[in-house]
């Protein structure tokens, strides 16, 4: 049996389910694209092709070998993308919470049977159908479980709203001892750069304090600045529109200490080196291009 703990974003990792590029299906029409990012790309004729991307979740795979990390990976559904493993469900303390998330996309849950079969049934909880929540907007920290939502009026006009204040009240009657703080993320269907799809779009925390923080990202100015004081402005590193459209923020964490990040975030590479992070740079360019990154990817199961 799985004995799932999670805690927060950065305590040890020690198993993990990371999605797959293989049998990604051929690129999207555009209609059926879940985002404004994978649009553009369509549009522009530079989809990302699946060889790329098995390469470069290959990388990250090797990276949790050399640390010694279990790394489970969904069985292969033909022609599906199966890539963004934190959508499909996520943990928190020894909780596996299914996602309620978009309907053409059930069956990436099935793909992760092999897993959900060794944990106790009691411990796998479904929320109410109208509770949508995607792990993307959820991010334990200690005390706090911080939730991206948006909970305008025109919700269902937007694709790219995928959780909502029936899910963060679930939540907080789930971890009743845990302080819920939800967050309005900034929402756009066709401009990649006005989009917080997710709130590790706009936001991680990282190490023991500190921060990365795209101010744009949030839609209440004082929500973003309640975690401006949280972790200190000394302690955040705060990403231009271009790097957040870049997924500067999506980084992944393995331990206080090491950050799996993208090759080509010179910038935020270099601060983080300079904070005492080691830093496992992998190249994840292809798989960006579908408003999605290192975190996207993984779902962490167990961590010390």
């Amino acid at each position: 049996m799985l004995q799932l703990n999670i805690n927060n974003e950065t305590s040890k990792l020690r198993a993990v389910v990371l999605g797959i590029a293989t049998s990604n299906g051929p690129t999207p029409e555009l209609q059926n694209c879940y985002d404004p990012k994978s649009r553009e790309h369509v549009l522009n004729g530079t989809y990302p092709k699946e060889q790329d991307m098995i390469e470069e979740m290959e990388a990250v795979a090797a990276v949790f070998k050399k640390y010694g990390i279990t790394v489970f990976r969904p069985k292969v559904i033909k022609n599906y993308n199966q890539i963004f493993s934190r959508d499909i469900a996520f943990v928190i303390e020894d909780k596996l919470i299914k996602a309620n998330i978009l309907p053409d996309r059930e069956k990436e849950y099935i793909a992760i049977e092999h897993v959900t079969n060794q944990i106790n049934p009691k411990n796998i909880i479904e929320l109410p159908k109208d509770c949508h929540i995607e792990g993307g907007d959820v991010m334990p920290w200690n005390d706090y479980i911080f939730v991206g939502t948006y909970s305008g009026e025109d919700y269902p006009n937007f694709i790219t709203a995928r959780t909502n204040q029936k899910a963060v009240l679930a939540l907080q009657e789930l971890f009743p001892h845990k302080k819920v703080k939800s967050f309005e993320l900034r929402k756009h269907n066709i401009d990649p750069k006005e989009n917080a799809l997710h709130l590790d779009c706009c936001f991680q925390p990282i190490g023991k304090n500190k921060a990365i923080l795209h101010k744009n990202g949030f839609l209440i100015e004082e929500e973003y600045h309640w975690l401006v004081q949280y972790f200190g402005e000394e302690n955040i590193f705060e990403i231009t529109k271009q790097e957040m459209y870049d997924m500067n923020s999506n980084i992944f964490s393995i331990s206080e200490d090491v950050i799996i990040s993208e090759k080509n975030f010179t910038r935020l590479n270099s601060w983080l080196r300079n904070q005492g992070f080691i830093v496992e740079e992998v190249p994840y360019s292809e798989i960006a291009k579908q408003e999605g990154l290192l975190r996207c990817s993984t779902l962490p199961l167990i961590r010390e």
